[in-house]
């Protein structure tokens, strides 16, 4: 009886045991959590995970930022003791950020040519190769990299920023330097979700001390360049035609004629998505209709990225996200995620601004905004407040359009 008994009891208790295994697997079969989508962990419920997934199945996400700019004191604080740089660690803030888009437009404002041509920031500037490498870590996917400063050194420095920007890794578009004519001439395209996207690049000025030395290196616009561009893209089945240009008044947030002037230009052939850069502040968001009846969206100004330069406008930008549908080609939404660039020094280098005092500008690094205290814009010596910039930004966002300011929670719904 007692083996018996003892029997049953194995009996029951491998019941038990196997109910409350099968139940744990059901379970598990519900329910998976940590899953990342778009690098924004989330749990998911079976059958719901798909349904998340599906719902960004016709979003084309668009980020763009503005000037990555290799200041002295951003060098100073990047080099490492062997004698290599790493830029990463100052803005890694965002690279989940940037990450979580499809397409990520940075601009990078200075030469890459690495120490072969000398390290220098402004005014003539030219940034270690690892500046592009640390772009790219951080997202950057689509860069425009001809600018005002692109003949600061020679075309030797040009070619081997190409060749810096080639060894960075799942790039779809770099554009702006050109080693030929070819080049020069050539429309890069690339395939997202099965869209093909056109991106143009160009400047529109050259410094007066950093004059073009031939007529190929950099895409320097002009009206003609643009519309054989654009033509061309047309012709090749371009969807979606983007353009990045360099243009407008420094340290203004106000459109200037030429902005307009350059921006019907291209509304008128065909361009979709104008990303505006070169005044270092924030400028409004405008729809223009081209002669054709198509709608083209210009943002005049991302303002800056990466920097340390001194007027507050400079350091409260943000970054631009803009919503494509796959099956329309149209643009579904427009928002704005504010951003800080925090360093330090005391108030009186602040007050000298002398080149040792510039230098002395520490603790760079960037923040989103809603992460920013009063108190360390107070340890930068700015005399401004977060609410101030946040008005600003927003005043400035909803001159022509509503382009609301969102929260890095907002970003990633």
């Amino acid at each position: 009886m007692k083996v018996r008994l003892g029997r049953k009891r194995l009996v029951w208790g491998g019941a038990i045991l196997l109910v409350v295994a099968v139940g744990a697997l059901a379970f598990l079969g519900k329910h998976k959590t940590a899953t990342s989508t778009h690098g924004v962990k989330v749990t998911t419920v079976k059958g719901q995970s798909q349904v998340k997934t599906d719902a960004h199945a016709d979003r084309i996400r668009v980020l763009a930022a503005g000037d990555f700019i290799a200041h002295d004191a951003i060098n100073q604080q990047a080099k490492q003791a062997d004698g290599n740089y790493n830029y990463l660690p100052m803005m890694n803030n965002f690279t989940n950020i940037f990450q979580a888009a499809d397409i990520r437009f940075c601009n990078d404002a200075n030469l890459t040519a690495g120490a072969a041509y000398g390290i220098s920031g402004y005014p003539k500037f030219n940034a270690p190769t690892e500046f592009a490498r640390d772009m790219g870590k951080v997202g950057c996917n689509m860069v425009n990299v001809g600018t005002n400063h692109s003949f600061d050194r020679n075309q030797d420095a040009i070619n081997a920023s190409i060749d810096a920007w080639a060894a960075v890794p799942n790039t779809l578009a770099v554009v702006g330097h050109n080693k030929t004519m070819a080049e020069h001439d050539a429309v890069h395209y690339f395939t997202v979700k099965g869209v093909k996207f056109a991106f143009l690049a160009y400047t529109t000025y050259l410094n007066t001390d950093a004059p073009a030395q031939n007529s190929y290196g950099v895409n320097v616009y002009s009206d003609a360049y643009a519309a054989q561009q654009v033509a061309a893209a047309k012709a090749a089945g371009a969807e979606v035609i983007i353009a990045s240009v360099r243009w407008g008044t420094e340290y203004s947030t106000a459109v200037d004629a030429n902005q307009r002037r350059v921006a019907q230009y291209l509304a008128d052939q065909g361009v979709g998505l104008i990303l505006g850069h070169g005044s270092h502040e924030l400028e409004p968001v405008e729809h223009l209709t081209g002669s054709g009846g198509g709608k083209t969206t210009v943002w005049y100004s991302l303002g800056n990225f990466l920097n340390t330069q001194l007027p507050p406008e400079t350091l409260f930008n943000g970054v631009a996200v803009i919503d494509y549908s796959v099956k329309s080609h149209e643009i579904t939404g427009m928002s704005f995620l504010p951003l800080y660039v925090h360093y330090e020094w005391t108030a009186a280098e602040a007050a000298r601004q002398n080149d040792a005092d510039l230098l002395a500008r520490h603790n760079i690094r960037m923040y989103p905004l809603g992460e920013v205290t009063q108190a360390m814009v107070d340890g930068q010596q700015l005399k401004t407040t977060v609410a101030a910039q946040r008005e600003r930004m927003t005043n400035t966002l909803n001159t022509y359009l509503t382009i609301p300011l969102i929260t890095t929670q907002e970003y990633q719904q």
